[in-house]
C-alpha cells in the first residue's frame, strides 16, 4: 500500500475547491495499487484530499492535532464534512495535546510526514509564514527526500 499525505490551504474559493477536488481525484486515480491517505481533515485541502481518497476506494487515516480539535477548531459549516470523514476513517491517530495550537499542528504535520511515501501539496507556491504552514511542510518533505506532488490547477485561488 502506498501511503500519501496532504498539506494545503484551508481558504480556497468555491471554484478552487471544485478544481482542486477534481485534480486530487485525478492524481489519486492515476496511482497503481491500494492507497492510504493520511490527513488532518482540516477545512479546505485536507478535507478535499480525504474525500478524494475515499472516492478512489482508498483507506483514510486521520491525524488529529489535539483532544479539543473538533470543539475548538471545526466551524459549523465544516462540521458535517469533518464528522463524515471521521466516521469513514479506518484509523485515527490523536496527538498528545489537550489544546489545538501551533505546537499541536506542527506535531501533526510531523506525524503525517513520518508515515508517508509521498506528499500531495495543495499549494499556490507562495512563501510561508515560517511556522508550520503549507510552504514549510513542503520544504520539510523535500528535505526528507519525500516526493512532493503540487496540486494547484489553473483558475484556483485562495479566498
Amino acid at each position: 500500500m502506498m501511503r500519501i499525505g496532504v498539506t494545503g490551504h484551508m481558504n480556497l474559493t468555491p471554484e478552487a475547491a471544485r478544481l482542486v477536488s477534481e485534480a486530487l481525484r485525478g492524481h489519486l486515480a492515476s496511482l497503481d495499487g491500494d492507497i492510504v491517505g493520511v490527513s488532518c481533515i482540516a477545512r479546505g485541502a485536507d478535507s478535499l484530499f480525504a474525500d478524494a481518497v475515499l472516492a478512489t476506494d482508498g483507506d483514510l487515516e486521520v491525524v488529529l492535532p489535539s483532544r479539543d480539535y473538533r470543539q475548538a477548531k471545526v466551524k459549523p459549516d465544516h462540521a458535517e464534512q469533518f464528522d463524515r470523514l471521521m466516521a469513514a476513517a479506518t484509523t485515527v491517530r490523536l496527538m498528545d495535546f489537550d489544546h489545538a495550537n501551533r505546537e499541536a499542528y506542527e506535531a501533526a504535520n510531523t506525524a503525517v510526514l513520518d508515515s508517508i511515501d509521498e506528499l500531495v501539496a495543495v499549494w499556490d507556491g507562495q512563501p510561508g509564514t515560517g511556522t508550520g504552514g503549507t510552504a514549510e511542510v513542503v520544504a520539510d518533505a523535500r528535505e526528507r527526500g519525500l516526493p512532493v506532488t503540487i496540486v494547484w490547477p489553473e483558475g484556483a485561488a485562495r479566498g
